[in-house]
């Protein structure tokens, strides 16, 4: 079925390319005799039916073809005995409208105004065309000449245009009506995309609902839907935006676009499992092979799909790639707990990059995918969380290899952006040194993986390993040297440096740790005392501090620190949930390792020691 459509396309396609061969020379016969009046509706006429048959045969509006308008123009002044070569083609189309009565003319002169707007359309002159039709209708009717203002004007001037009547004696291969319409699909459509952008959300709701009752295939009332739905999205209107995208579905299940906006609302409105469904189904058909799409029409030469291109419209279409929809489906699951699910889908998710995957998705960040050793480290966060430590400790030392010669030896951030000290041989991209940023953001990922396999170690009981891998993280971060007041890096590299301090904490905090299950207490309480310098009031490092005070039998010193920091600002507790909610999803898991596990029993016993020792004063 579908490869007899594509035939019949092609048959049409060719009927068109020999249709245009003919009016091009039946237009070059014509204009090779002096301009005159009486054959100017002819000429005119076989100018309008030329260009639509040029449109046809190469589905698009080609912008080199809108000058054989002005030329057309331009011959009709001639026959008048005026002349407009220096003029603009907006001027000259209010000289013609304005200088040229004769009647036989006004009906193919408004014809090649509706192309002129169509043209112009494509190219979003949407100033241009509303002019357009006003001159027209000016030229039909002076006391039509204003229209309304309001958010819409374009859509009523092109609305008010009044189509003129065909002649039997002068055939059209597309009628001046069917082309008002798909003018005014097209109008609708842009301006409803131009309010989009804007935020005027009303507004543009109201624009693409008018387009939607338009003149247009269901491809691009799939995509007018689609549009719609994330319009009403914008506005807080989950349900709605659902029903719209429905609705595309419905008209065109190719518009696979929309599916990924379901999936959006429904993250939106916290249904997981409904947007795991979306997901999953938009993957599946992703890795189908789609059946071509059919021609938008075969009756219609010009039509609205060739009139809207925008970069919104773009946007909100854009096609995903399946390893896209597969690390958003292995992302969701790590954030929703379905570990098992995660971990299936990050390793499929890895061995798509053998397959060259990094050539397949867009890198001018309009994709969904982070950096490539980001996923890796999510992918390592998954399979630790699910027991999986060995094959964690395995991704994080891919991470680690990918990395290490990208990273300066000393990385002095200083107020302004410079160039890293001391580049070893490979730190290049894009043809030159790594910027500040970038070689941060690799300090982070190799800090990180060493992060990832110390706690790896330490759940395997290899306390010893877990304290080199701990050490190693440390030791790597004593490579960035921040110079200056800190205003200027803050702008820049406040992300990349809170990352980096964060990963820090973690690092001290989990070798602390360590140390304790090894009984090195000493050590363990500079690593939690060290934490807290970084991040004072951290609940966890504060915490921590206070058990190997109590188990250095210094009990006194962890009952004041204790109530130090019990009494401390509520605000500091949840300041530091806060900053958890901010970091990169890779180091959750680690934060959550390093949370203390024993604080209630802790607790009594300092309140026993603090009773006792005030019974004790007081006897």
């Amino acid at each position: 079925m579908d490869g007899a459509k594509a035939r019949c396309g092609g048959e049409a396609r060719q009927v068109r390319r020999r249709q245009r061969d003919e009016f091009r020379e039946l237009l070059l016969s014509i204009r090779g005799l002096p301009a005159a009046l009486p054959a100017m509706p002819l000429e005119l006429t076989v100018l309008y039916n030329s260009l639509l048959v040029t449109v046809g045969a190469s589905d698009s509006v080609i912008k080199g073809e809108a000058e054989a308008i002005r030329q057309g123009l331009l011959r009709v002044l001639e026959a008048c005995g005026a002349c407009g070569q220096d003029l603009g083609t907006e001027e000259l189309w209010q000289k013609v409208l304005q200088e040229v009565t004769m009647e036989e003319l006004q009906a193919p002169l408004h014809r090649l105004g509706a192309l002129q707007a169509a043209w112009w359309l494509a190219a979003s002159r949407l100033g241009s065309v509303a002019g357009l039709f006003q001159l027209l209708s000016t030229a039909e009717d002076p006391g039509r000449a204003h229209c309304s203002e309001g958010q819409n004007k374009l859509f009523s001037v092109i609305k008010a245009w009044q189509v003129p009547p065909e002649e039997a004696s002068l055939p059209l291969v597309q009628s001046a009506k069917d082309l008002k319409e798909i003018l005014c699909t097209a109008a609708a459509f842009l301006q409803g995309l131009q309010e989009l952008e804007a935020g005027n959300f009303p507004t543009a709701l109201s624009l693409l609902q008018e387009a939607a009752g338009g003149f247009c295939s269901k491809k691009i009332l799939a995509q007018i839907y689609t549009c719609l739905g994330c319009c009403a999205q914008r506005m807080g209107k989950p349900q709605t935006a659902l029903q719209h995208l429905k609705r595309a579905l419905q008209v065109d299940f190719r518009c696979l676009p929309a599916l990924f906006h379901v999936a959006a609302v429904y993250h939106d409105l916290g249904d997981t499992d409904a947007e795991m469904q979306a997901l999953t189904l938009l993957y599946e058909a992703l890795g189908k092979n789609p059946p071509p799409a059919a021609s938008s029409s075969p009756y219609f030469l010009m039509q609205t799909e060739l009139l809207v291109h925008t970069p919104v419209l773009t946007s909100l279409l854009r096609h995903h790639h399946p390893s896209e929809v597969k690390y958003l489906l292995a992302q969701r699951c790590l954030q929703d707990g379905r570990v098992a699910d995660a971990v299936e889908h990050y390793l499929d998710f890895l061995s798509l990059l053998q397959e060259g995957l990094q050539q397949q998705v867009p890198l001018d960040g309009s994709s969904a995918l982070p950096r490539i050793p980001e996923v890796f480290l999510e992918a390592a966060s998954a399979l630790e969380r699910a027991g999986r430590h060995q094959d964690a400790i395995t991704v994080c030392e891919e991470v680690i290899s990918r990395t290490t010669d990208l990273i300066p030896r000393m990385l002095r951030v200083e107020e302004r952006l410079e160039q890293p000290e001391c580049p070893l041989p490979k730190a290049e991209l894009a043809g030159g040194l790594l910027s500040q940023k970038e070689s941060l953001c690799c300090l982070a990922w190799r800090a990180a993986a060493y992060l990832h396999q110390g706690w790896a170690w330490a759940k395997l009981g290899e306390s010893k390993e877990a304290v080199t891998q701990f050490s190693r993280c440390l030791s790597d971060l004593l490579r960035v040297q921040l110079h200056g007041s800190g205003v200027k890096w803050t702008e820049n590299l406040q992300a990349e440096v809170e990352v980096l301090q964060k990963i820090r904490l973690l690092s001290l905090i989990g070798r602390g740790m360590q140390f304790l299950e090894l009984g090195r207490h000493k050590e363990a309480l500079l690593d939690f005392q060290h934490s807290l310098q970084i991040s004072p009031g951290d609940p966890a490092a504060a915490s921590y501090l206070v058990q190997t005070l109590w188990k250095l039998n210094r009990k006194q010193e962890a009952a004041a620190q204790w109530q130090k920091f019990s009494q401390g600002s509520p605000g500091e507790d949840g300041q530091q949930q806060g900053q958890g909610r901010h970091l990169p999803l890779y180091l959750v898991s680690c934060l959550k390792q390093a949370e203390f596990p024993h604080g209630e029993p802790l607790a009594r016993s300092i309140q026993d020691y603090l009773g006792a020792a005030a019974q004790g004063t007081s006897s």
